[in-house]
């Protein structure tokens, strides 16, 4: 029975430290201008160091439509353009990244979300006004209701079996946008 119960524990320790493998790792960058703070996350997903830099507004009690307008793109941030980072190359839908640093705009809908990728036209770019001119292309996300509100927008990846998912979470609606490495 002991020798069971440490071969528990073994097997519970190794599963433990391979998640804590996979853990994103968040800094705080710096305040932003109007209040939010900004942040630099980091993940390790198969083989691919990736970071995404962004701004993170709270909800404040405005509607998902106040802070998210359907049908127009918006900087999925706050103050300067929400920045993704990787060392591979990604494909997000019929989207292919080479390993550089992109913008990521959403386009909120009724029924579909878009993802939109873009270049960084110069370190600390603002993220409004959308400038169309600098995008490489987009592609539908799922978009669906969050089981409670989340107060302050959240930027996440999710490792999956098929590489990983890209996760926005803000008010109540969390965006998921699927991808591959390499």
């Amino acid at each position: 029975m002991r020798q069971s119960g440490c071969t528990v524990l073994a097997a519970a320790a190794v599963v433990a430290f391979g998640l804590t493998g996979y853990a994103q790792k968040t800094t705080e960058v710096h305040p932003g201008k109007g209040g939010s703070p900004h942040v630099k996350t980091v993940w390790t997903v198969d083989g691919a160091n990736i970071s995404i830099e962004y701004g993170r507004p709270s909800v404040k009690g405005r509607t998902d439509a106040q802070v998210m307008p359907p049908g127009q793109p918006w900087r999925t941030g706050a103050d300067e353009a929400t920045v993704l980072t990787t060392d591979k190359p990604l494909k997000f839908g019929s989207v292919s990244l080479p390993a550089g640093t992109y913008t990521i705009n959403t386009q909120p809908g009724d029924k579909e979300w878009q993802i939109i990728f873009g270049k960084l036209g110069k370190p600390g770019q603002w993220g409004i006004p959308y400038n169309q001119a600098l995008e490489i292309g987009r592609t539908p996300i799922t978009a669906t209701k969050t089981s409670a509100p989340v107060e302050q927008l959240t930027i996440s990846i999710d490792d999956t079996p098929k590489g990983a998912t890209l996760r926005i979470e803000w008010g109540g609606t969390s965006a998921r946008a699927p991808f591959t490495i390499g």
